[in-house]
């Protein structure tokens, strides 16, 4: 639009567009083109273009033919003498420094989940998810260009719309990179002939991430048992493939009689010492990939109990937060009426996990009770004794879980002549196996400082206790955020958007999900003066927060191990028919788990020290669990044929 006076008015208007332009190039620098990299910020009060730049509306947009024609009139236009640039110098320069500032800030915001790359000649800001820059997915492209609303940057902008956020929930399996970038990362680290088994699983499954993330661990750390024997490759080649994969479709009518369909999952993933065993996961992050890394993982967990039980995981990208009673009966009920007949004592009995509670198993095995049309038979030893841990008898499996991790702590510690009294303890997470875990950690006189949630965490640095576990089970129960718990306790305080493992701390119990902790945070764990970490979720670290934290001597005590409480419990309820008619004391109940923790941590560190890894290692636990587990799978394997 031509401004009266001969178009210096476009001009003007143009130079700003332009200055814009030239700061965003100074404030990214290209490390390498097409990868992701932090923003850095530029010198920026040295650039004397940039230091002078007012910040204005309108955010970055594909530069057409007239601006380009322009852009180079503008660069004639500013090197004559002109009022106007009189009067760009005479501005006030703390102002200036400020506008500077917060831009800055602005784009310090984004940097980690951003990069940049040319896009028909022009470097231009991407988002890392979905692989798009800034227009091209705003909520509204073409209207507001003026408004105030659109000062903030493109980018920012896309980053919180809803096409974004779709973006962000199907990151896993947008992740091309896996492909190209993992067979690399096993050859450098693996044994050509452990690299070539997950070569071949990455060839066979290249977009399941967590899935081959999970298996490279296993690998790496059978590594020397793969040598000493070459029958357990083909052995572990066969054990990478599940036994039987469930995806079905979940349809359901919400309270507004609207139609949705989610996507079911089950993975038995091996039964070979055993009916399957293993938890629901209703989450919007469930996959296939996820599937059937929790399924391999659980398959090892049970493996190390003193039951014969075999391995398997199942949920749904299904979301029970913010759903009505009646919208999470109706979904339940659609989600068994497909899995009931996969379902059953002697060929595998599901159990809580993620976003499955008392009220989802209850809906769950009330339609698996309709359609199967049977109860339990009584008569029959070992017949669906499974209500007890199906239904309603999942606290026990939960508290087990949760006193389980601590219990195998403590027999770390004993081994370095230590104990939890006074031991300033971080746990992520809040549903039940966390707060079990509080509540355990307190009898044994430690300070647990922390719990989590999606949004951030909660810390309170006078250390929890009964009454205030109790409260934080009344916020969970009623579906709250853990700020309320500030407004009661005021010495707390919540941090929005942020993990707890900044807090100084001598035990980590991370329990939440995989991949919590990423090399940053576990950079951030080491400098916290943390020494011990107990896995209570699945996989929860990275591969890069792994080589952080035993290049730093933390010793890890591995999920596969620490966690396996909750099998002992229902070994002892699913596999020995008496227990369904005995209500165990706390004292038995905890003495038969204190029990079945210290055999697992032996057998874990008489395999490691088999095989020549030494007690003190950071790696002996991992290994250890890792290698007795695969050792009894593959006996059971060998022993039963190819099946």
């Amino acid at each position: 639009m031509l401004l009266p006076g001969g178009g210096l008015g476009m001009n003007s208007m143009m130079d700003d567009m332009n200055l814009i332009q030239q700061a965003q190039r100074h404030h990214l620098v290209v490390r390498e083109l097409g990868e992701e990299i932090d923003l850095e910020i530029g010198p920026g009060d040295d650039d004397p273009a940039f230091a002078n730049t007012p910040l204005i509306g309108g955010p970055p947009r594909e530069p057409s033919a007239e601006d380009h024609d322009e852009s180079k009139n503008m660069v004639m236009v500013s090197q004559l003498p002109s009022d106007d640039q009189d009067m760009s110098k005479g501005q006030p320069v703390k102002r200036k420094k400020k506008v500077v500032k917060r831009w800055r800030e602005e784009w310090a915001d984004t940097y980690k989940w951003a990069y940049v790359d040319v896009k028909e000649g022009t470097a231009r800001i991407f988002c890392s998810v979905c692989r798009e820059y800034g227009r091209k997915h705003r909520r509204n492209p073409y209207g507001n260009e003026g408004s105030r609303n659109m000062q903030m940057s493109a980018l920012e902008e896309h980053n919180n719309s809803l096409l974004h956020k779709e973006a962000l929930r199907l990151q896993m399996a947008s992740k091309d990179k896996i492909i190209a970038d993992k067979p690399i990362y096993v050859k450098a680290l693996m044994s050509k002939t452990a690299g070539s088994i997950v070569e071949a699983a990455l060839k066979r499954d290249p977009h399941e991430v967590e899935f081959i993330q999970s298996l490279q661990e296993v690998v790496h750390a059978l590594e020397r048992v793969i040598a000493k024997n070459s029958h357990y490759v083909s052995i572990m080649e066969r054990l990478l493939e599940p036994e039987r994969m469930i995806v079905f479709r979940v349809p359901w009518v919400d309270d507004r009689g609207e139609t949705n369909v989610n996507r079911g999952f089950r993975v038995q993933f091996n039964q070979a010492l055993g009916p399957c065993r293993g938890g629901f996961r209703f989450h919007p992050s469930m996959t296939l990939s996820i599937t059937k890394f929790l399924g391999f993982e659980q398959t090892l967990k049970n493996a190390l109990s003193p039951y014969k039980i075999g391995g398997a995981a199942g949920g749904s990208d299904f979301d029970p937060k913010g759903k009505s009673d009646n919208e999470v009966m109706r979904f339940c009920q659609s989600f068994m009426n497909e899995m009931f007949r996969y379902l059953g004592i002697d060929k595998d009995l599901p159990s809580e996990e993620m976003g499955v509670g008392t009220r989802e198993m209850g809906y769950l095995f009330g339609q698996y009770r309709r359609l199967a049309g049977h109860f339990q038979v009584p008569e029959t030893p070992g017949s669906f004794t499974g209500p007890r841990i199906f239904w309603s008898g999942s606290s026990l499996r939960t508290e087990a879980t949760g006193y389980g991790l601590v219990f195998f702590a403590q027999l770390l510690l004993a081994d370095l002549n230590k104990d939890f009294k006074g031991l300033r303890c971080v746990v992520s997470g809040s549903g039940k196996i966390a707060l079990h875990v509080l509540e355990k950690l307190i009898a044994y006189g430690a300070l647990p400082i922390t719990v989590s949630d999606s949004k951030g965490y909660l810390v309170d640095e006078e250390g929890f206790d009964y009454m205030k576990i109790s409260f934080l089970r009344e916020i969970k129960a009623q579906n709250r955020s853990l700020r309320d718990y500030s407004k009661t306790y005021a010495r707390s305080k919540y941090y929005d958007e942020a993990k707890p493992w900044t807090e100084r701390c001598d035990v980590a119990f991370p329990c939440a999900t995989q991949n919590e902790i990423d090399q940053s945070d576990a950079i951030s764990l080491v400098n916290s003066g943390c020494r011990i970490l107990v896995e209570g979720s699945n996989m929860p670290c990275t591969p890069d927060a792994v080589d952080i934290l035993r290049k730093a001597n933390v010793l890890i005590a591995p999920a596969v191990a620490a966690g396996a409480g909750g099998q002992v419990v229902a070994g002892e309820f699913e596999l020995n028919h008496e227990c369904n008619s005995v209500n165990w004391s706390p004292e038995d109940f905890e003495s038969k788990l204190q029990e079945a923790m210290k055999q697992t941590y032996q057998r874990s560190l008489k395999a490691a020290a088999d095989f020549g890894y030494q007690k003190e290692s950071p790696e002996a636990l991992v290994h250890g669990a890792i290698i007795s587990a695969f050792l009894t799978l593959a006996q059971a394997m060998t022993d039963q044929g190819c099946v």
